[in-house]
């Protein structure tokens, strides 16, 4: 048997305190986290039409925004009508035709079933 010393004692004693602080640090940093994580989840609870309110609103200033002007110039002249604004010009190459029964290099199959 081996005798235990008082020193040895002292220092089992100071690494069970030392380890004790760090897991009560922890399990207190956990309990701040699991409270600001209840407490955000039960304000988005409470407050839920209003974010949902706000987000429509958001949403369609900027649909609205994106129309130049709004809808209010409908019938006044505000939406081009007629023409599209990028005609093709007379120049301007088209795609190469495909020519007929070809499947650009797949093998084509003789029958869908």
């Amino acid at each position: 048997m081996s005798v235990i010393t008082e020193h040895t004692i002292l220092n089992r004693l100071l690494v069970y305190r030392i380890m004790q602080k760090i897991v009560n640090v922890i399990a207190l940093a956990s309990g701040i986290v699991s409270t600001a994580i209840i407490a955000s989840g039960v304000y988005v609870y409470v407050n839920r039409d209003a974010i949902i309110d706000g987000v429509k609103s958001q949403a369609i200033e900027a649909v609205t925004g994106s129309l130049g002007g709004g809808l209010g110039g409908i019938g006044g002249g505000s939406l081009p009508i007629g023409t599209p604004d990028l005609a093709t010009p007379i120049d301007q190459a088209s795609a190469p035709a495909t020519p007929q029964g070809t499947s650009m290099g797949l093998p084509v199959p003789s029958s869908p079933f």
